[in-house]
């Protein structure tokens, strides 16, 4: 595991570690919640699997643990030494600011069982000192929402020179079948000319030859195509600077048979270009009713 980029997260208790850790998960790392630190030089021995692709990994390690104060530092000195590539990442935040976000989830801080809360605030981040002083970077996540703290990270994995491309799908439906839950955009392309009239064509779908001729090759739709490929040019990278792992286009139209077949193949051909991760599903085609 010498070659992959290896972040430790720790700080403070309700500083965003848990949102730190699923952006890097996003981002494409291998994430683990709450490692046991004595048990960090054997997992790292692990051989991984020459297909696995991974950007890097990255644990979250914090009081949780009772031995981690006494055991990290003595443990994160070993895996420097051996030659891995780690860096701590150490997250902080005011303590008016973890009182508030305690207050608004109700879950309980690991040092306030004998103490009130704002006493384990305080012996949280004096214990920590030692740990602090061990971090390659510290963020202060006071004034961040989750979008910016998520931002944030995947800033820090480009740093890694972390390339991880959105994923996407296109995904073709019938609207008399249900409106697909997971779609990001949706289009309604039911103003379209309906092949399912014209007899020859009805029992073909739209990955037919002859379907596709008549749903594509008119004015019309070769004007809305035009200006639906501009909307989508337009979304995909600011979708990418956004952050979002995940996109969902659909393309609707009666039955999913004819159309809505045609129109994802057109726009799937339209997107499909070196460097993006991108999948084609018809939902509905096989559906003969």
């Amino acid at each position: 595991m010498k070659h992959f980029k290896i972040i430790i997260i720790t700080g403070l208790s309700g500083s965003g570690k848990s949102g730190a850790l699923a952006a890097f998960e996003d981002a494409g790392f291998y994430c683990v919640d709450n490692m046991p630190v004595k048990l960090l030089p054997k997992f790292l021995e692990l051989p991984i699997q020459a297909n696995v692709r991974l950007s890097g990994i990255a644990f979250v390690m914090d009081l949780r643990e009772k031995g981690f104060l006494t055991a990290f530092p003595e443990i994160h000195a070993e895996i420097k030494q051996k030659g891995y590539n780690i860096e701590v990442l150490f997250l902080k935040a005011e303590e008016s600011v973890i009182l508030r976000r305690y207050s608004q989830t109700r879950r309980h801080h690991p040092l306030s069982q004998d103490k009130t809360l704002i006493e384990g605030i305080r012996t949280e981040i004096e214990q920590l000192v030692p740990i602090k002083a061990l971090a390659d970077r510290t963020i202060d996540t006071s004034t961040y929402t989750i979008h910016d703290l998520k931002s944030l990270i995947f800033s820090i994995a480009e740093s890694f020179s972390v390339s991880v491309p959105m994923r996407i799908t296109v995904l073709s439906f019938g609207y008399k079948h249900g409106i697909p839950q997971e779609a990001d955009l949706i289009m309604d392309v039911r103003f379209i000319d309906n092949p399912f009239f014209v007899p020859q064509l009805k029992p073909l779908d739209g990955r037919n030859e002859a379907v596709k001729h008549f749903v594509l090759n008119n004015d019309g739709t070769r004007k809305f195509l035009q200006k639906f490929y501009d909307l989508v040019d337009f979304l995909l990278p600011l979708y990418e600077k956004e952050g979002k792992a995940y996109l969902t286009i659909a393309v609707g139209c009666t039955g999913g048979q004819h159309r809505s077949v045609a129109i994802a193949d057109a726009l799937y051909s339209h997107i499909n270009k070196p460097g993006r991760t991108i999948k084609l599903l018809h939902r509905d085609v096989e559906i003969k009713s």
